[in-house]
């Protein structure tokens, strides 16, 4: 009697952790999925900003920036609060397309911060008639209505 007790209750651990396995797996998946449509939303918002840029489509780019005045810009000049300053401050940095040059971005790291808010840390390259210019930077994506937007960048 105890030897067929021990089975039962070896095949009912048995069970049990093969359901817990098997939960763990699916909700492992579930997290990856996730995580790879976020940086893949997030990758093609700057591949589209890149290809802005590079047509020195200034308003374009600004497509990937959350249009509202709870953005902030962090660079060279201190912080920018709201999305049409930072829009005038690009015109003014960079009036023609000589100035703007080519644009390439280099991300290093797409992390999840807590529900649908990702950091992002790459560097930028320009290259330009005028001269490159080349900086890290950290920019903050958040999905707002649907799609991924720029909530705060600190670029230097």
């Amino acid at each position: 009697m105890k030897y067929i007790f021990s089975i039962a209750i070896a095949l009912l651990c048995f069970n049990c952790i093969s359901i817990k396995a098997d939960v763990t797996t699916t909700d492992t998946i579930e997290k990856s999925d996730t995580k790879e449509l976020a940086e893949a939303g997030i990758r093609l918002v700057m591949e589209a900003q890149e290809i802005a840029w590079n047509n020195h489509d200034l308003e374009g780019f600004m497509q990937g920036y959350w249009k509202s005045d709870s953005l902030k810009f962090y660079g060279s000049n201190g912080l920018t609060k709201g999305w049409n300053q930072t829009l005038a401050n690009y015109k003014k940095g960079y009036p023609t397309k000589a100035e703007s040059g080519t644009l390439k971005f280099v991300i290093n790291d797409i992390s999840k911060i807590e529900g649908d808010n990702y950091w992002v840390m790459g560097e930028y390259h320009l290259k330009r008639d005028v001269g490159d210019a080349n900086g890290p930077f950290l920019i903050i994506f958040k999905k707002i209505n649907g799609d991924w937007k720029i909530v705060a960048d600190m670029s230097c």
